[in-house]
């Protein structure tokens, strides 16, 4: 088998699974693309730990990890398996890496995982494993832990970073943006910037965002959801291509931009 390519996918608010969306329906037909893998491990911003943890249970079961929206959501559940032999290994090559990894059990599936892969992989037939974050340690922490899970790649498994382009909840709130609210200008400038840096390939440029973007640190005011664009830009390779293969924006500033990294 080919090495399988990595993704970053903006996986928006948890009702991204019901409203017609463009990006909703990006990642619906994205899925289609893909090459079938045999497992998944997703880095996703809504599991924080101050070291990586992959989730080595059997079978994880969902986590509705959120409050306030619709009632139908609370009902959706995303049953795939867990591997945990992935976990493991997994956790080998950080460790051989020195990091301080681990596989733990007890915690199911975030909405920063169940969202995405209801829509990519609507069978929940592929095992998932998921890999936290570790929000205060920026990065060029977070490229190395990709770096470190690169073989996976030849062994079958869909290594995905599920965070956000664009992540400015107190905005959000403040304004209350609607759905589908157009981008202000320093949303879109920094997402396009993000889509620049990416294709030329500018991973130092990347690694400062938060001086060299126009509003790096404005569109995250804390990094746990970019982070994991890191870790799939860091699995990819050295010299990996990235492509943006979606943009759209929700709510304003919530831009909806996908990667692809081979």
């Amino acid at each position: 088998m080919s090495a399988l390519p990595t993704l970053f996918v903006s996986h928006g608010a948890p009702n991204l699974v019901l409203h017609n969306t463009a990006a909703r329906r990006f990642l619906a037909a994205f899925g289609r693309t893909l090459p079938r893998p045999r497992a998944i491990l997703v880095a996703t911003a809504h599991f924080a730990a101050p070291q990586p943890l992959l989730t080595a249970d059997e079978w994880p079961g969902t986590i509705h990890d959120f409050g306030g929206f619709e009632p139908e959501l609370y009902r959706m559940t995303y049953d795939a398996p867990g591997d945990p032999s992935l976990a493991v290994r997994a956790a080998g090559l950080l460790q051989d890496a020195g990091f301080a990894a681990a596989a733990v059990r007890g915690r199911g599936y975030d909405h920063g995982t169940w969202v995405p892969l209801a829509l990519l992989y609507p069978q929940a037939d592929i095992p998932v494993v998921q890999l936290s974050v570790q929000p205060d340690l920026g990065p060029a922490h977070h490229l190395k832990l990709g770096a470190a899970l690169a073989p996976l790649r030849e062994e079958g498994v869909l290594i995905v970073g599920s965070g956000a382009i664009t992540h400015n909840l107190h905005e959000f709130f403040g304004k209350g943006y609607p759905l589908d609210a157009p981008a202000p200008d320093w949303v879109k400038d920094f997402g396009e910037w993000v889509k620049d840096s990416v294709q030329a390939g500018a991973t130092d440029d990347l690694l400062a965002y938060r001086e060299r973007a126009p509003h790096g640190a404005e569109n995250h005011p804390t990094e746990e959801h970019f982070l994991p664009l890191f870790v799939a830009m860091g699995a990819a390779g050295q010299g990996a291509h990235g492509e943006r293969v979606h943009t759209s924006e929700q709510y304003g500033v919530l831009m909806m931009d996908a990667y692809r990294f081979n």
